[in-house]
């Protein structure tokens, strides 16, 4: 074919064509580059630059000489170090997560201000030596409460924790929104939007009260073998609890969420009923299970216990005359062999009104859930107040 300028001569052989490669490599300065290429070319694609579409192979050749890639070894080393990197921030944060939650459930079992309340008789928690509003505490104890719950949330899941994060943050409750009974007055825990009665039907725990009515004869039993004349004259028997008030005597089977081996064993059909309870808060410091002896002449004035999570069943065991339960300012009495329901978070008061000769008041004490607190926030709730180890 015959040469001319601007036209590729296709009789040219490689030779030509790594010389005329070669010659744009000429020089380091871009002068001498462009000088190189002109001269390469001079005598393919003329010096003049006047290219046509048949010279897109040759320039397209040249030009990926151009893009050369960065070294193996220098790649490699970066993606080394930012592999490193990352691991390691990953590995910070792990550790980051891993201690918040530890320090959290340490503070936790370490702070008295998340326990269920000081286990008195077993009508209702008494106050803490500094009382439940005592400025400062409450701060604290939500603080604390909301550090746990976190905490929980990060390990499962937020999912159905609308209420108990409202409580956690120190949402409206008793005397902190409008609508809220003066009366109730939980110390420590009030969850929203519970239904609020003093006393609770027995058809929400249907299944707890006919499985306490029915083991009434062997709780009964039981109370018989660790009973003793209540004079107070006597040393205090083994598994007794010294009375938080006078004439208010308590032998508990669970405080405070935790299991007391002795007493279970010295009471097996009361604890054969707890095992086979659905809704008994046994993992959590806010359950508490045993007997309530009150004598004759005894009275406790009105308190309120630490959380309306729970309801507290009261099964009669012995219920002489003159005895008297009033919550949220509705009187109410026991009945030997039948369980009552109440809402201890209502302000409330005990009395045994009746003379020596009748004898002591006897119940059998159970905190169970409220019916109405779901399923995900009673797992998240004992968790929070899981009881010391």
């Amino acid at each position: 074919m015959k040469e001319g300028r601007g036209s590729f001569n296709v009789e040219r052989g490689p030779r030509k064509e790594r010389e005329a490669q070669s010659g744009m490599w000429k020089g380091n300065s871009p002068a001498g580059s462009q000088g190189a290429a002109m001269e390469g070319t001079g005598g393919e694609l003329g010096v003049q630059g006047n290219w046509g579409p048949e010279d897109a192979p040759g320039l397209l050749a040249r030009a990926s000489l151009t893009m050369l890639p960065w070294p193996l070894p220098l790649a490699s080393s970066a993606l080394t170090l930012l592999f490193g990197a990352l691991t390691s921030l990953f590995l910070w944060y792990c550790y980051r997560l891993g201690s918040q939650d530890m320090q959290a459930l340490g503070t936790g079992s370490r702070a008295r201000g998340v326990r269920g309340g000081p286990v008195g008789c077993s009508e209702a928690s008494g106050p803490s030596p500094r009382g439940p509003r005592d400025p400062g505490e409450g701060p604290r104890t939500e603080g604390l409460v909301s550090r746990r719950l976190r905490a929980y949330a990060r390990r499962y899941s937020w999912a159905g924790m609308g209420r108990v994060r409202r409580a956690a943050q120190g949402g409206p409750g008793p005397g902190r929104g409008p609508g809220v009974l003066g009366i109730q007055r939980p110390g420590l825990l009030f969850l929203p939007d519970l239904p609020s009665a003093p006393f609770v039907p027995r058809d929400a725990q249907r299944h707890d009260v006919e499985l306490l009515e029915s083991s009434f004869p062997a709780i009964l039993r039981d109370f018989g073998a660790v009973s003793w004349d209540f004079s107070g004259t006597t040393p205090l028997p083994r598994g007794w609890s010294p009375p938080l008030a006078p004439g208010c005597y308590q032998l508990l089977l669970y405080q405070a969420g935790r299991c007391q081996p002795t007493n279970c064993r010295r009471c097996p059909g009361a604890y054969r009923a707890l095992r086979g309870l659905r809704s008994f808060m046994s993992a959590n410091t806010f359950g508490n299970a045993g007997f309530s002896v009150l004598l004759p002449g005894a009275r406790l004035e009105g308190r309120c216990g630490p959380t309306n999570a729970r309801v507290r069943c009261h099964l009669g065991l012995k219920i002489p005359p003159g005895c008297e339960l009033v919550v949220g300012g509705e009187p109410q009495c026991w009945a030997e062999g039948h369980c009552l329901l109440v809402d201890d978070s209502f302000l409330h008061t005990v009395a045994h009104n009746g003379s020596p000769e009748d004898g002591p008041r006897v119940v059998f004490i159970v905190d169970l859930w409220h019916p109405n607190v779901a399923g995900a926030e009673r797992q998240a709730l004992d968790f929070v107040f899981a009881p010391d180890p």
